[in-house]
């Protein structure tokens, strides 16, 4: 951590003395944690997903929901050992898994903290990221994550930049979600509840459809097909207002023409009914 390389900003910074490119320090920033119900339904299942929302980002999306906590750093920090007794409350409280959102800029103290408890927690754990990562990074938690959870963002270096501020979205993410399907290539869902595998979450932007339509064909061609979750919930918030081409909501056109896509590309997985562009699923932070 003395120069930090965790994620693909490999900014090198000495996170005691300077936050990194996260926008994050040293000690692990914990922004909520709570037993989520508006996941895929095989990860929220009846009882809710045991979701752990760190604050910080790599990725400095304009359109972030949960802005707040992601270029806000709204949270507090705590050690590795409230960490563990936070897993284990969720637990108790009857989630069926651990999710870690967001938690690539303290991947090696996650790393450290399931090394230690995994084999107890008895439930599955799951990494829920942006897509944005290291494939060394991700080789530190392989066996320790039984649930790999990225978005798929862009496809277009231009489009990435201009929203996401990474020009190299999806030259680091492709080999990224290579590696988690390489860790977890087998979706396993027992009584409607996923115990192991790979999601990729797709948000449909307005106007980038078409990009949206090469993510799918990319998606398709993998040897090892992930499920996709296809989502509608794009709504203008944060930073929307600055760029007109998507400071509006997504429309059905849009959204059918790439669910319609995976349908003929053979993909299976998730969509979202019309009337969720809204945040009303966005935790209160």
């Amino acid at each position: 951590m003395s120069e930090c390389r965790l994620c693909p900003r490999m900014c090198g910074a000495d996170r005691a003395v300077r936050p990194g490119a996260c926008g994050c320090g040293e000690e692990i920033r914990l922004a909520k944690y709570m037993r989520h119900f508006g996941e895929e339904p095989c990860i929220s299942g009846t009882n809710g997903c045991g979701a752990i929302f760190f604050s910080g980002c790599s990725l400095r999306c304009v359109f972030c929901q949960n802005y707040p906590v992601s270029h806000g750093l709204k949270g507090e920090d705590i050690s590795p050992e409230r960490l563990a007794e936070i897993m284990f409350t969720l637990r108790d409280e009857g989630a069926h898994n651990i999710s870690f959102i967001t938690g690539t800029h303290y991947a090696d103290k996650i790393a450290g903290v399931l090394s230690k408890y995994r084999s107890e927690l008895g439930i599955p754990v799951i990494w829920n990221c942006g897509g944005y990562e290291n494939v060394e990074t991700l080789k530190m938690l392989d066996g320790l994550i039984d649930i790999y959870l990225p978005d798929l963002k862009y496809y277009s270096s231009e489009l990435s930049e201009r929203y996401s501020g990474a020009p190299d979205y999806f030259e680091k993410a492709s080999p990224a979600l290579r590696e988690m399907l390489r860790q977890q290539p087998e979706n396993v869902v027992e009584d409607g509840i996923m115990k192991r595998g790979v999601i990729v979450r797709h948000l449909v932007l307005p106007k980038a459809y078409r990009d949206s339509l090469r993510l799918m064909e990319e998606l398709a061609a993998l040897p090892e097909r992930p499920l996709v979750s296809i989502m509608r919930q794009y709504t203008p918030c944060y930073g929307a207002e600055k760029f007109p081409e998507i400071n509006r909501k997504l429309t059905s056109f849009e959204y059918d023409k790439v669910v319609d896509r995976c349908a003929e590309l053979g993909l299976e997985g998730f969509m979202q009914e019309k009337g969720c562009d809204n945040l009303d699923m966005t935790p209160d932070f």
